[in-house]
């Protein structure tokens, strides 16, 4: 029988910089399913003012706002300034811009297995 796996307190936790962007962006994996085949990944992604980011899916993606405000739009014109407690589903093959004025926290689940953003 599988036993659930406590993974502990995720609140205040630092969120290392996505270097691979100009944007003043921050992501981390914070825990990962142990199935090789449909790998689930859960993490925050922060946000700073500064440079929007543009980022193409390769996987499943849900994204909840928990904090602050990013504009969100995709390659088909759609545009939403996304604050606390709005949900997103990005699927593979969208193209999303990320921008804020100030700053944005987000939590995610993706279909992929673990640093593979």
């Amino acid at each position: 029988m599988a036993a659930m796996q406590f993974k502990g307190s995720i609140k205040g936790r630092e969120l290392p910089a996505m270097d691979e962007f100009d944007a003043n962006a921050f992501l981390d994996d914070f825990a990962v399913s142990e199935d090789p085949d449909k790998p689930i990944t859960a993490g925050c992604y922060r946000l700073e003012a500064g440079q929007s980011m543009t980022y193409t899916y390769t996987y499943h993606e849900m994204k909840l706002i928990v904090d602050g405000e990013i504009t969100i739009a995709d390659d088909t014109g759609q545009s939403i300034t996304a604050t606390k407690g709005d949900l997103f589903y990005f699927p593979p093959g969208s193209t999303i811009t990320f921008s804020t004025e100030d700053y944005g926290v987000g939590y995610f689940v993706g279909q992929r297995g673990v640093g593979e953003a």
